[in-house]
């Protein structure tokens, strides 16, 4: 939640789209400098000077059904401030893609239709009792 203050000076920065924007999908109002993008089309924001403590970085998605698992590995070490560099800047990461890599980024499929359930091929060991009522003579 932000102060009457910091969201009048955000407004004033960022320009009443952006605010629109922000409040939509973020709940919340930010200006900082525009790192860089990724190859999913997210953009990277941060701001050392007038945020609050590791609340400086953060992710505008391209997409407006996102999920945080759409967020690149390079990405995410920055945005939870494991490397001060962003991954366009820091040699480490721009090592590229590794043979055992998957090369392509796999979604979060928990809660649809497309997730992973576990099957059994054992026989259940205990079964549920159903109680049988005898007649009475």
């Amino acid at each position: 939640m932000s102060t009457i203050m910091r969201t009048l000076r955000n407004l004033r920065k960022i320009g009443i789209k952006e605010y629109a924007h922000q409040m939509q999908y973020i709940g919340d109002t930010k200006a900082g400098t525009y790192i860089a993008s990724d190859k999913y089309g997210n953009k990277y924001y941060e701001n050392l000077e007038q945020e609050l403590p590791l609340r400086t970085r953060w992710v505008d998605y391209k997409q407006q059904e996102y999920d945080p698992s759409q967020i690149e590995p390079g990405w995410h070490a920055w945005m939870s401030y494991l490397v001060d560099k962003p991954p366009t800047e820091d040699a480490l990461l721009k090592t590229g893609q590794r043979s055992w890599e998957i090369p392509e980024h796999r979604p979060n499929l928990t809660m649809t239709r497309a997730a992973f359930k576990t099957y059994s091929t054992v026989k259940p060991k205990h079964h549920a009792w159903l109680p049988e009522a005898k007649p009475r003579r």
